[in-house]
């Protein structure tokens, strides 16, 4: 399991997803951090840029701070 830290920023202009190097990434997300709209948007962007099924990708740590950890199975 690979474990990698992201810094989410909502309600911004665009998705976008930056690789910051060593398992560090900022993900722009365009919805609102409202009833976990953002968390969902954030795993489905991580998921297409790493080409990987949304179903590998939890969130273990920050489902409520924009500083989050993300557990990537398989």
């Amino acid at each position: 399991m690979k474990r990698i830290n992201i810094t989410v920023n909502s309600n911004a202009k665009n998705n976008s997803v930056i690789s910051l190097g060593d398992d560090n990434y900022k993900i722009n997300v365009t919805t609102t951090p409202e009833s976990g709209k953002a968390n969902k948007k954030v795993i489905e962007l991580l998921a297409d840029f790493l080409k990987i099924k949304k179903s590998q990708i939890t969130i273990s740590k920050g489902h409520k701070n924009k500083n989050k950890v993300i557990e990537i199975s398989g």
